[in-house]
């Protein structure tokens, strides 16, 4: 049988009409998009469904948008008899927490109201800063983590080689990409994001999120899960609970999970959301790999 593994979209993949024709044509997550509206307290669906963009692009709105459409695509599979074989489940960022529901660390609705905090705690966190993000490409690891020392800003993301995202004050994040192109990079763009993620200006988020987690219990996962903060394994539930509290402001080492997946014997995979970012980062890390993006449904319908 061979080993499979699910990835989940991180934060930026949302677009509006994501996962309408999931709701309409597919019980199981219908039941999931009207589960969350009740327990988030506002129309999800219709952020996600009609938006407008705005309002979908808010994080306390996108985050519980990318964990409901990640987590209802993986009942469909399941329920379609699409997961033998399931080893490992792996998330960007916010998608950690959907992989931790698939592997049955909390239940969906205890994931949503997790999710849900995490982003309005960011949310906060981005209104009391002026926070920026920039992703430079073409270049060493080396070499950005120079930029980062000279203009005082945290790598944020590690998604590919040659792809790295920094974080941090916003006009210094402006003032890097520019530096970054004379020195060589192919590219150095500063991206439209409501603050500096995975930096130290979240620490205020990254606080209030740890005890927020503190008396929520958590399971053994079920599968093989990778924390981004240090790209391997992670199984004790207090263990889990620590990195995702040290997610909020540290670097996610996505080239580093996809490879303990491989070593784990995992090459085949599903992305769950829209998109299809991450099978684009993945064939940059390894091009023997083999990912069906999986965002509609007829994509899922379509499926051998």
């Amino acid at each position: 049988m061979t080993a499979i593994g699910l990835l989940f979209s991180g934060q930026g993949a949302q677009a509006v009409g994501m996962a309408k024709s999931l709701y309409d044509n597919a019980p199981v997550a219908k039941e999931c998009f009207d589960q969350a509206n009740e327990v988030l307290g506002f129309d999800l669906k219709t952020a996600c469904f009609e938006g407008p963009e705005a309002t979908l692009t808010e994080t306390r709105v996108c985050q519980p948008a990318l964990y409901t459409h990640g987590y209802a695509l993986y009942r469909m599979l399941k329920e379609a008899g699409k997961l033998e074989g399931l080893k490992v489940a792996l998330g960007l960022s916010l998608g950690e927490l959907t992989a931790l529901a698939v592997a049955g660390v909390f239940d969906f609705e205890t994931g949503l109201r997790i999710v849900a905090e995490r982003g309005r705690l960011m949310q906060v966190a981005c209104d009391q800063s002026n926070g920026g993000m920039a992703s430079f490409i073409g270049g060493s690891q080396e070499l950005v983590e120079q930029v980062c020392q000279e203009f005082d800003l945290d790598m944020a993301n590690i998604n590919s080689p040659g792809q790295i995202v920094v974080s941090g004050d916003k006009e210094r994040t402006v003032q890097a990409a520019a530096k970054a192109k004379e020195l060589g990079f192919k590219m150095a763009i500063p991206l439209k994001v409501a603050g500096a993620y995975h930096s130290r200006l979240m620490e205020p988020a990254r606080v209030a999120f740890e005890a927020y987690l503190r008396e929520i219990p958590f399971n053994k996962p079920t599968l093989d899960v990778f924390t981004n903060t240090t790209g391997k394994t992670v199984s004790e539930p207090e263990d889990i609970k620590q990195a995702l509290v040290n997610q909020v402001v540290s670097t996610v080492r996505w080239v580093e999970c996809m490879e303990g997946a491989r070593d784990l014997g995992v090459s085949n995979f599903y992305e769950c959301g829209p998109g299809a970012v991450l099978t684009g980062l993945a064939r940059r890390i390894d091009k023997t790999f083999s990912i069906t993006a999986l965002s509609e449904y007829q994509e899922v319908e379509g499926l051998a």
